[in-house]
C-alpha cells in the first residue's frame, strides 16, 4: 500500500475556494442527495455517484444541476501566494488577486435533475453528464478558458444523447462507458437498467449523429436467440412494458470494458453485471469504425490462425468448436482485406489506423453468459451480498515475445504495465454489502456469433456448456454496523499499476491491490513444476491481496454519501486521490512511486525562487484534519415553524397566556420534536469536538515525547550529550561507535562458530532411510568405476564398466600396434597388384568408426569418475 503523507490540504479546506467548488450554493436538510440520491418523498433510486471528473490537474465536479470546473494547480498556487502576501504584510501585484482570474469557473447545463455521473472522453474533448434518465455531451473547452478574464458563469456547447430514447419516461441509465477503440475516442456505448445496449459514434459536424445509435441491442431478446438472422434491435417507446422474469433477473447495475492495452479479446468486449448477480460478456461489440493499437490485429490474426490449424484434422473436436473458429476466420479475413484509413491522432501520438466493422458473420455478436462461478462461496443469509452494484475487469496481458517472434520489425506497445502480469483476465464484482469478489477468466473470453438460420451446420451443433469464472478470493470492505440499502459502492482506477484499485463506499474509501500474488501466479501458471497445485492453493486461501481502509467518515456525515473517487498523478500535486461529498472534498496524499518529483525544482517559480529547507520528520502518523460539524452552521428551524403557526389556527395562543389544553399541547409537542432534534446535534457535535480537544493533548504529548527521544539519540550520536562523560567530539565519538560495533561482530561471530562446532560434535544421530539408500548408490557406483581389491567372479566382473573399460584400451593399444606395423609394412613392400589395393576412403572411413567408439568409451568412463568424486565430496 502507498504511505499517506497527508489528508486535505489547507487549499481544500474552509473558507478557501478550493473548497466552495465542491459545495452547493445553498445546502438544505432536504437535499435529494443527502440520503443517496433519495428526495423527500422516497421516489428515488440508490445508484452510482461518480460526480468527479478528470482531465490533467483540471477536475470537473457536478454539484446539483451545475458542474464546477477547476485547475487543483491554480487554486494550490493562488492560496500558496495569498500566504506569502499576508505574511508579508504588504501587497504585491499578482496574477492570483481578487480582480484577476481564479481558476475556477462554474458551468451552467440544461439538465432537468440532479447530475449523477461525469465520465470524460479518452482525448478528454468530451463530457458525458449523466442524470438518472439523460444523457448530454458536452464538448469541453481549452484549458485557457479557466484564467480568461471573465469569471462569471459560462455554457458549454451541449448536445442531447438520444432525445427521443434517453428520457424520463423510458428505463434508467446505468453505464455510459467511452469505447476504448473508438476512432479518437467519440465513440460512446449506453447500457440502460432494462438492459438495452446502444452505440453511439458521435460527431460535431453531424447533429444526426447524436439523435439516433448506430447499433442498439436489447440482451433480453439476444439471451433467448438462435440465429444472428433474428432481429434483436430495442423496442420502441410504446412496448409493452409488462413483468416478466428477465425484466427482473436482467436488470442492469453496472457495466465496464477493459483498457485499450489489454491483450486478446478483451478491448472489445463489454462485460455487463446485473443487480440480481449474473455477469454477461458481448464480444466482439465494436463500432461502424474503429481505430485498434498496433499490437490487436496482429495478435488476433496470429491466435486465429493457429487455432484453426490446430483443429482442421482433429476428429475429436466438437463441431461447435470448429464453427466458432470458422466464423473467427471469416471476421479476421475480412480485415485483413481491408485498407486502414490513416487519420491524425491526439496530440503527440501517431497517426490511428481506421477499420470497419466486419460484416461476417455479423455485426451483433452472442451474448456470453451468465457465468458459472466456480468455488463460488455459499449464499449469504445477507440479500446486500448478492445485489452487485459495480463490476472491474482487468484484460490480460499482451504476450509481446509470442506476437515479434520471427518478426523484424517491432511494434510498440502502448500501455507499458500492459506487457507484465496475468496472461488470464481478472474479473472484479461489488455488491451492495461491500463484498468483493475477485475471479479468474481462465478460459478466456473470445468473440461468438450466432449462427445462421440456413447454415447447415448449426443443425448438428451440439448445447455448449456454460461459461465459467473461478472465484480466486473473497473480501469484504464494510463492517455489519456499516451496510445499508442505500449503499452503492463504485471502483476507481488507480494510475499507477493496473493491479490495484480504489473502493470508494457511502461512508469510506478502502485501497485493494492484487500485485502480492499476481505476478507470483503467473510463474505458477506458467513453470507448471511439481506442486504448483499446493503453491496455488495456498495463494488462494492465504491473504495476499492487499485491503486497507484509507479514510472512514464520521457518523453525522454519513448522510452525505461519498462520491467515487479519482486519482491524480502530478508533479505539482503528487500522488493524489480526491473523493467529495456535499459537505465538503476530501483528498488523500500518497508518497509517490517517482521520486523524481520530489528533486526537481518547480518552474513555475522566478528563477530568484529560493529552495525551501528540507521537509522535517515526521514524527507521527498523518490524521484527516478536523472540520466542524455542519450542526454548529445549521439555521434553526424554529423560527420557520413560529412563522407557520402565526398563519394557522393557532395564532390566536402565541399572544395569550399559556393555559393547559390540547392545542397548547400540540405547540409544544411539535416545538419539543424541532428543539429536541437540533440540540441532539449539537450536542452531539459538541461531544465530538470535546473528545477531538483531548484527542489533541494526547497526540501533542505524544509527539513532544517522540521529539525529545529523536533529539536524546542525535545527541548521543555527535556526542553533544551534556552527561557526566567528557564530551567528545563528533568524529571521535562515532569512530568510537564504529570500533565497538565492528568489536561485538568480532565476538559474535566467534562464539557462532564455536557453536557451530559444538553442535557438530554432540550430534550422533542415526542414518535416515534416505541417507543409507545414497551410501548404498555411492558404494554401487565406486564398484562399477573403481576396482575393488577383492578378487569375485569372473562372469560378473567382466560386465562392470572398469573391466569393459579396460579391454577397450588394450583394444586400443592393440589397433594402434596392428596399424603402425601395417604402415612400416606397407612402405617396405612394393605396391600391390590392382586386384587387393583396398581405397583410401575405406580406410580412413574406417579409421575414423574405430577412433569415434574409442573416444566415446574414454568420455563414458571420464563422465563416472567425476560423477563418483562428486559424490564422494559431497
Amino acid at each position: 500500500m502507498p504511505k499517506i503523507i497527508s489528508y486535505t490540504p489547507a487549499w481544500l479546506s474552509k473558507p478557501n475556494p478550493g473548497h466552495e467548488i465542491f459545495v452547493p450554493s445553498s445546502l438544505s436538510a432536504d437535499h435529494p442527495s443527502l440520503s443517496g440520491g433519495v428526495g423527500r418523498k422516497g421516489t428515488g433510486k440508490p445508484g452510482p455517484r461518480r460526480t468527479i471528473a478528470q482531465r490533467g490537474t483540471e477536475v470537473f465536479i457536478a454539484v446539483g444541476r451545475e458542474i464546477r470546473w477547476a485547475d487543483l494547480v491554480y487554486l494550490k498556487e493562488a492560496w500558496e501566494d495569498k500566504q506569502k502576501s499576508s505574511g508579508k504584510g504588504r501587497k504585491r501585484d499578482s496574477q492570483y488577486q481578487d480582480d484577476h482570474a481564479q481558476g475556477y469557473r462554474t458551468i451552467k447545463t440544461p439538465v432537468a435533475g440532479e447530475i449523477r455521473q461525469l465520465v470524460i472522453s479518452p482525448n478528454s474533448n468530451y463530457l458525458a453528464i449523466l442524470t438518472s434518465h439523460t444523457v448530454h455531451i458536452a464538448v469541453l473547452p481549452e484549458s485557457s478558458h479557466l484564467t480568461a478574464p471573465d469569471t462569471g458563469p459560462m455554457k458549454l456547447k451541449t448536445y442531447t444523447l438520444g432525445p427521443t430514447t434517453h428520457v424520463t419516461s423510458q428505463s434508467g441509465v446505468a453505464s455510459a462507458l467511452w469505447h476504448p477503440l473508438g476512432v479518437n475516442g467519440s465513440c460512446l456505448v449506453t447500457v440502460t437498467e432494462d438492459a438495452v445496449v446502444r452505440v453511439w459514434e458521435l460527431s460535431t459536424g453531424d447533429r444526426w449523429s447524436f439523435d439516433r445509435p448506430t447499433l442498439a441491442i436489447d440482451l433480453k431478446k439476444l439471451a433467448d436467440g438462435t440465429s444472428v438472422d433474428q432481429d434483436f434491435g430495442a423496442s420502441g417507446s410504446g412496448a409493452n412494458k409488462g413483468f416478466s422474469p428477465d425484466s427482473f433477473e436482467m436488470e442492469v447495475a453496472s457495466a465496464c470494458f477493459s483498457s485499450r492495452g489489454s491483450g486478446g479479446w478483451y478491448p472489445m468486449t463489454l462485460w455487463i453485471a446485473m443487480r440480481e448477480g449474473d455477469v454477461y460478456a458481448l464480444c466482439p461489440l465494436l463500432p461502424e469504425k474503429w481505430s485498434p493499437p498496433p499490437t490487436l490485429v496482429p495478435s488476433l490474426s496470429v491466435s486465429i490462425v493457429a487455432k484453426v490449424a490446430g483443429m482442421e484434422d482433429d476428429p475429436e473436436i466438437p463441431a461447435n468448436s470448429k464453427l466458432l473458429a470458422q466464423q473467427q476466420l471469416a471476421w479476421m479475413s475480412d480485415i485483413d482485406i481491408q485498407e486502414p484509413v490513416h487519420i491524425d491522432a491526439a496530440l503527440g501520438e501517431p497517426a490511428a489506423e481506421v477499420y470497419t466493422r466486419p460484416s461476417k458473420p455479423g455485426r451483433i455478436p452472442k451474448l456470453q453468459g451468465p457465468f458459472d462461478f466456480d468455488l463460488a462461496p455459499e449464499e449469504s443469509e445477507d440479500e446486500l451480498d448478492g445485489l452487485l452494484s459495480d463490476i472491474y475487469v482487468i484484460g490480460a496481458r499482451i504476450d509481446g515475445e509470442e506476437l515479434m517472434f520471427g518478426e523484424e520489425d517491432e511494434l510498440e506497445i502502448e500501455d507499458g504495465d500492459s506487457s507484465a502480469g496475468l496472461s488470464v483476465g481478472v474479473v472484479c464484482l461489488l455488491s451492495s454489502s461491500g463484498r468483493l469478489s475477485i475471479c479468474l477468466d481462465l478460459d478466456g473470453i473470445e468473440a461468438q456469433w450466432l449462427p445462421k438460420l440456413k447454415s447447415k451446420v448449426s443443425r448438428f451443433i451440439e448445447e455448449t456448456d456454460a461459461p465459467s469464472l473461478l472465484t480466486f478470493q473473497v473480501l469484504d470492505t464494510l463492517r455489519n454496523a456499516e451496510v445499508g440499502n442505500n449503499n452503492w459502492p463504485t471502483f476507481s482506477h488507480d494510475c499507477n499499476s493496473r493491479y490495484s484499485f480504489f473502493i470508494t463506499d457511502i461512508s469510506c474509501v478502502t485501497y485493494i491491490s492484487l500485485t502480492p500474488w499476481v505476478f507470483r501466479l503467473e510463474n505458477e501458471l506458467n513453470e507448471s513444476t511439481a506442486g504448483t497445485d499446493f503453491r496455488v492453493d495456498l495463494l488462494a486461501k492465504g491473504q495476499n491481496t492487499t485491503r486497507e481502509r484509507i479514510y472512514t467518515q464520521r457518523p453525522d456525515e454519513q448522510l452525505a454519501p461519498l462520491a467515487a473517487s479519482s486519482v491524480i498523478q502530478d508533479p505539482d500535486l503528487g500522488y493524489l486521490l480526491l473523493t467529495a461529498s456535499l459537505r465538503g472534498p476530501v483528498s488523500i496524499t500518497f508518497e509517490s512511486p517517482d521520486f523524481e518529483y520530489a528533486i526537481l525544482p518547480r518552474q513555475s517559480e522566478s528563477p530568484t525562487y529560493e529552495l525551501e529547507s528540507e521537509k522535517p520528520l515526521i514524527l507521527c502518523e498523518p490524521r484527516p484534519v478536523y472540520q466542524p460539524a455542519p450542526s454548529f452552521e445549521e439555521t434553526s428551524a424554529l423560527p420557520l415553524l413560529l412563522e407557520k403557526l402565526r398563519h394557522s389556527k393557532y395564532k390566536r395562543l402565541l399572544k395569550e397566556e399559556v393555559r393547559l389544553s390540547p392545542a397548547t399541547l400540540t405547540i409544544m409537542t411539535d416545538v419539543h420534536k424541532v428543539l429536541s432534534e437540533e440540540t441532539h446535534r449539537i450536542g452531539t457535535a459538541a461531544a465530538e469536538l470535546f473528545r477531538r480537544c483531548e484527542r489533541l493533548q494526547i497526540e501533542l504529548k505524544s509527539q513532544i515525547q517522540k521529539t525529545n527521544d529523536v533529539a536524546h539519540r542525535v545527541d548521543a550520536i555527535s556526542g553533544k550529550d551534556n552527561g557526566d562523560e567528557l564530551v567528545l567530539p563528533c568524529n571521535e565519538a562515532l569512530e568510537q561507535r564504529i570500533e565497538a560495533v565492528k568489536r561485538n561482530q568480532e565476538e559474535l561471530t566467534r562464539r557462532i562458530e564455536n557453536l557451530k562446532k559444538r553442535q557438530t560434535k554432540g550430534t550422533n544421530r542415526e542414518l535416515s532411510d534416505r541417507e543409507r539408500a545414497w551410501m548404498e548408490e555411492v558404494a554401487v557406483v565406486e564398484r562399477k568405476i573403481i576396482p575393488s581389491a577383492q578378487t569375485g567372479d569372473s562372469k560378473s566382473e567382466a560386465t562392470e564398466p572398469w573391466k569393459r573399460f579396460e579391454q577397450v584400451v588394450e583394444l586400443k593399444e592393440k589397433l594402434l600396434r596392428d596399424v603402425q606395423e601395417l604402415a612400416e609394412e606397407a612402405e617396405q613392400a612394393p605396391l600391390p597388384s590392382p586386384s587387393v589395393k583396398v581405397p583410401s576412403e575405406i580406410r580412413k572411413a574406417k579409421m575414423a568408426q574405430v577412433m569415434h567408439l574409442l573416444d566415446r568409451e574414454t568420455a563414458l568412463v571420464e563422465g563416472a569418475k567425476s560423477r563418483l568424486e562428486r559424490l564422494s565430496l559431497g
